[in-house]
């Protein structure tokens, strides 16, 4: 298992419109097994996970998103189709519905990176068009010195 820096980007585009982004580095760590890379990170107080893990499974035509703490969530993308899943939450449980319209995944070396676009959907209705990238670079001793963690 190696220590990665996560650089996470996410826009959402609700239907005024308006964007909003946001974006984080996070340290986490990254294995390969059976050829799928799991790249696994804490969640930002920024993305409103605070006390969530998240993991990435890269496989070469998908990734699936796992969530586990504050939030549950396991959510598959892959180009062209729609998946579904259920989004726990302690407030309550949501439908989220996932149609990807790109997916591009790089993964080779010490680095990895992933590109999304899709629509989001939550109990049946449409929220918004989101992107989400992320970047994965393996951690170099010094490099990481001074980041908050």
């Amino acid at each position: 298992m190696q220590k990665v820096l996560v650089k996470v980007v996410g826009t959402q585009t609700d239907d005024a419109g308006e964007e909003s982004r946001i974006e984080f580095i996070s340290v986490g760590t990254r294995h390969e097994k059976n050829g799928v890379s799991y790249i696994s990170y804490r969640e930002s107080e920024l993305t409103g996970l605070e006390g969530t893990t998240t993991v990435l499974k890269l496989y070469p035509d998908r990734m699936v998103l796992l969530r586990m703490g504050a939030v549950e969530q396991k959510q598959e993308f892959c180009a062209g189709q729609k998946r579904y899943s259920t989004y726990v939450t302690p407030l309550g449980n949501m439908k989220m519905g996932v149609f990807t319209k790109q997916l591009a995944i790089r993964d080779g070396g010490s680095a990895a990176s992933v590109t999304v676009a899709y629509d989001l959907e939550i109990n049946d209705r449409w929220q918004s068009f989101n992107t989400l990238s992320v970047n994965i670079q393996e951690e170099e001793s010094n490099e990481c010195q001074g980041i908050a963690r």
